[in-house]
């Protein structure tokens, strides 16, 4: 089980907490102690030092996960990946065709 820690300094006047991030072993154990050993999220949170809604959020999106892949259907955060993609390319595609209407519009004067 490890953790890393991320510190974010954003201002320099405002002293801020450092943010945890859990490796996904570490989520993965917490979610087996709750899923397979009947622990409580309550006491996961307390033997392993994370806050229980942490844990309880985890296995939320866990069973959820596995619900998605039960039924045939694509896991939610693979949707999300591939929404995020494709509003990337979808600005960039946008940002094509505004160039190429500037471009056309150049030459269209240009040619009269």
């Amino acid at each position: 089980m490890i953790r890393a820690t991320i510190k974010e300094e954003r201002c320099p006047m405002k002293k801020k907490e450092e943010r945890v991030k859990y490796t996904k072993e570490f989520k993965q154990d917490a979610i087996n102690m709750v899923i397979e050993q009947w622990y409580s999220a309550n006491e996961v949170g307390r033997r392993l030092g994370v806050g229980q809604s942490n844990v309880s959020r985890w296995v939320r999106e866990y069973r959820a996960d596995q619900k998605d892949v039960a039924e045939g259907e694509i896991p939610r955060k693979e949707l999300e990946a591939e929404i995020r993609q494709l509003k990337k390319e979808n600005q960039r595609l946008q940002m094509e065709r505004e160039i190429l209407k500037k471009a056309a519009a150049f030459f269209a004067k240009e040619s009269n």
